[in-house]
């Protein structure tokens, strides 16, 4: 589940993994940008991690 809100008057994405997430993810557009940036890093990060949890 997203959904988009405001914080302080800033745009925020919020990431859930179910509808009751107690623990959502959530960030703004700096955030997202720096992610966007090293998208290919974080998608490695994540399948290194996955074989050596496996």
């Amino acid at each position: 589940m997203i959904e988009k809100r405001e914080f302080k008057g800033k745009p925020v994405i919020i990431l859930k993994r179910s509808e009751n997430d107690r623990f959502p993810f959530s960030f703004g557009l700096a955030k997202a940008r720096l992610i966007l940036e090293h998208i290919e890093e974080i998608k490695k990060f994540v399948e290194e991690q996955s074989k050596s949890s496996a």
